[in-house]
């Protein structure tokens, strides 16, 4: 015990007394720590985010577009779903709680008086908030007689409200769409606090789905989708099966054809999200570990200078009674030491990072003991395994020839 108290005593002093080399080998280890610890703070908020937004959506949902998986792809728009689809699906789903129709169009021009900006408008029943699991912050919902009467009443999301309305409550005002259509503002969504792939999902305006479509779209039979929502009990793949397998009867769609629709679950948006990581990932991954390992180098390399530089007191250390072991165990801890405070901070570094790319893109960050804990690992072993060989180097000089 006394001779491990003796080299950490040593180590210590010795981290002191070479400023210079410590400065440089803390300075390069901490830029290695500080991408790890990006990578996995990124990592770690994509998937809260992913199931944060799976939650809201809703675990026993799905949501059917208009067109195939292809032609999504490809920018091709298709008109497929139509509202007859939402009755009929329905009738042949007992176990579907609610049907949900959607229409959409953005960048539509609302204003309030003299205040004017721009917005996504959805066209929905009185369901949308509650397919949604969305709060009405304020106000009412719209009811089944708005929809039915086809009357011009919306609710509308926080970010619409603090544009328009400012410090005054938007209820009861009447808000102008597309510079012609009169809507009567009957609640406000809460805020959802945060935008999904790069929406802002505060900014939109839900209005009656017949008023979306004769007033706005001029279309009175397509929809852009439909929100569906199961009664707990089989597995969601066996209602979604069953669901293409009656978007197709009903299409009319013969075998061998692709589907003029897609169906999205909760799965397949983790999935998404989850390669999207992935790719970020791999790109960060390289830079962190190549940075890791130059510094790694970078230390190893001003180790050994120092081992030259300090023979003579290595071998006077030999000559007292020192053993090999307690010259490799001291330059060990020498190396741990550096890289140790070095991992504290990259993390340091790169949680200050993390402040900054929000400015530069929105993706999700989420530290917690993970990133701390990996990323001081990943320190500790840096500084064992470059360690190793001025370590072993200054371990086996000669007494004699170290102190001539």
């Amino acid at each position: 015990m006394n001779r491990f108290i003796n080299n950490i005593r040593s180590a210590l002093y010795a981290v002191w007394s070479f400023k210079l080399r410590t400065a440089f080998c803390l300075f390069s280890v901490s830029l290695g720590i500080a991408s790890i610890t990006v990578i996995v703070a990124s990592v770690e908020g994509a998937y809260k985010k992913a199931y944060d937004f799976v939650e809201k959506f809703g675990p026993e949902t799905v949501l059917v577009f208009g067109g195939s998986e292809e032609q999504r792809a490809t920018g091709e728009k298709m008109k497929a779903l139509t509202l007859s689809d939402i009755q009929a699906i329905g009738e042949a789903f007992p176990t579907a709680i609610l049907v949900v129709p959607i229409a959409m169009r953005g960048s539509v021009a609302i204003s309030y008086r003299d205040v004017k900006s721009q917005t996504l408008i959805i066209g929905s029943t009185e369901d949308y908030a509650m397919s949604w699991a969305w709060p009405i912050e304020e106000g009412s919902d719209l009811s089944r007689e708005d929809a039915a009467s086809g009357k011009s009443v919306c609710l509308i999301g926080s970010q619409v409200a603090a544009t328009l309305f400012k410090d005054t409550s938007p209820i009861g005002k009447t808000i102008l769409i597309n510079t012609k259509i009169p809507c009567n503002v009957t609640g406000v969504l809460a805020d959802r606090s945060a935008s999904q792939l790069g929406m802002n999902l505060n900014d939109r305006v839900i209005i009656p789905i017949g008023v979306m479509m004769k007033k706005l779209m001029n279309d009175t039979k397509y929809i852009s989708a439909i929100k569906i929502k199961y009664q707990q009990g089989r597995p969601l793949n066996h209602w979604m099966a069953e669901l293409r397998l009656f978007l197709r009867d009903r299409h009319q769609l013969k075998e061998g054809q692709s589907d003029d629709f897609t169906i999205v679950s909760p799965e397949e948006i983790i999935r998404f999200l989850a390669a999207l990581t992935g790719s970020l990932v791999v790109s960060l991954g390289i830079s962190g570990i190549v940075s890791l390992v130059v510094s790694g180098f970078v230390l190893a390399n001003l180790f050994l200078l120092s081992v030259k530089e300090r023979t003579r007191e290595i071998g006077i250390r030999r000559a007292v009674g020192a053993k090999k072991r307690d010259i490799f165990n001291q330059f060990i801890m020498e190396s741990s030491l550096i890289t140790s405070a070095g991992g504290g901070l990259g993390f340091i570094m790169g949680y200050g990072a993390s402040k900054l790319l929000p400015l530069i893109a929105d993706f999700p960050m989420y530290f917690s003991w993970k990133s701390f804990a990996i990323g001081f690992a990943m320190s500790v072993a840096t500084g064992l395994v470059f360690g190793v060989a001025p370590a072993r180097s200054a371990a086996n000089l000669l007494p004699i020839e170290a102190i001539k």
